[in-house]
C-alpha cells in the first residue's frame, strides 16, 4: 500500500540510508540507491540539513547524519539495555584494575555518561551519570571519534568555532590539531587523556562497537597520574580490551578489541 505521507516516508528512508553508510555520501547516491527523484532528494536533504538531522560538506558535495540524528542515537542508547548490559561489565573491569571507570556515548560533539563505577577508596569523578563533556577533551570521546570516518569527524568539527572556547591545556583547538590527536590515538590503539578534565587525573579508553562496526559507546578508566606507571597503564589497557570486546559482542557486534583505522572510510 502506498504511503499517504510520501514526504515523511522518504525522509525516514533517507535517514535509515545515511545511518547505514560508513561515512557521508553524495545526493546522487541517495537518489539512485533509494530510487528517488533528484529534485525530491535535494529538497528533503536541504530541509533535513536546516533542521540539524543532516550535515552538508559543500567542498566535497557530501551529506551525512547531523547533530540531531546523533541526539536520537544517544537518546536511544540511554533508554535501551546498553546501560544495563554495560554496568556489570564495567563493575567487573573496575574490580579488576582497582580504579574508577565509566561508560559513555557520543552525543554530537559531547560525551554523555550513562554508567559510572567507583573503585574502593577512590573519590568520585566528574564523569557521573548524566554529565556531558566536550568529546575531544575526554578519553572516551577521543576513542569514539578516532573510530569514525575522517568525513564524519570533519562534519562534527568543520572549523575552530566547533570547539569549546575554554581549553584547560592552554592551546587553541583546531580541526588540524584534532586530526593529529586522533591519528596518534589510532596508532597507539587506545585513547589517552591526561589532566584535560581534572588536573592530576588521567584516563584510558577504548570504543564499544555496534553491529555495523561503528562506535556505540566507550569504556574508560580514570586514575591518579602519579600512582600508575607504564606497567599499570598496560594492565588497564589489556583489561579494557577484554571488557570492550565483551560488551561489543553483547551488542551483537563483530568482536573488535581496539581502535580501527577509520581514516580510509
Amino acid at each position: 500500500m502506498a504511503s499517504k505521507v510520501p514526504a515523511a516516508e522518504h525522509t525516514l528512508r533517507i535517514l535509515r540510508y545515511l545511518a547505514s553508510r560508513q561515512g557521508p555520501v553524495t545526493a546522487m547516491s541517495v537518489a539512485r540507491d533509494l530510487d528517488l527523484p533528484r529534485s525530491t532528494t535535494y529538497h528533503l536533504l536541504t530541509v533535513m540539513k536546516e533542521s540539524g538531522f543532516v550535515t552538508h560538506l559543500p567542498e566535497e558535495r557530501l551529506y551525512g547524519l547531523g547533530v540531531w540524528a546523533a541526539e536520537l542515537s544517544s537518546a536511544f542508547e540511554r533508554q535501551v539495555p546498553i546501560a544495563r548490559i554495560g554496568r556489570p561489565i564495567l563493575e567487573s573491569l573496575v574490580d579488576q584494575v582497582g580504579e574508577s571507570g565509566h561508560l559513555a556515548v557520543l552525543h554530537g560533539r559531547e560525551v554523555f555518561y550513562v554508567v559510572e563505577a567507583r573503585a574502593r577508596n577512590r573519590t568520585s569523578l566528574v564523569t557521573d551519570v548524566g554529565v556531558r563533556l566536550p568529546a575531544h577533551l575526554t578519553a572516551t570521546g577521543r576513542a569514539m571519534l578516532a573510530s569514525l570516518s575522517a568525513a564524519n569527524v570533519r562534519a562534527l568539527y568543520p572549523n575552530r568555532d566547533a570547539f569549546v572556547a575554554l581549553d584547560p591545556t592552554g592551546g587553541a583547538w583546531t580541526p588540524a590539531r584534532l586530526r593529529g590527536l586522533l591519528q596518534q590515538t589510532r596508532q597507539r590503539g587506545h585513547a589517552v587523556e591526561e589532566g584535560d578534565i581534572t588536573p592530576g587525573l588521567s584516563s584510558l579508553a577504548l570504543p564499544v562497537f555496534d553491529h555495523l562496526g561503528l562506535p556505540a559507546a566507550a569504556l574508560g578508566i580514570t586514575f591518579p597520574d602519579q600512582e600508575a606507571d607504564a606497567g599499570d597503564r598496560q594492565h588497564i589497557v589489556l583489561a579494557l580490551r577484554k571488557a570492550t570486546k565483551r560488551l561489543s559482542m553483547r551488542l551483537h557486534a563483530p568482536p573488535q578489541s581496539g581502535i580501527p583505522d577509520a581514516t580510509r572510510r
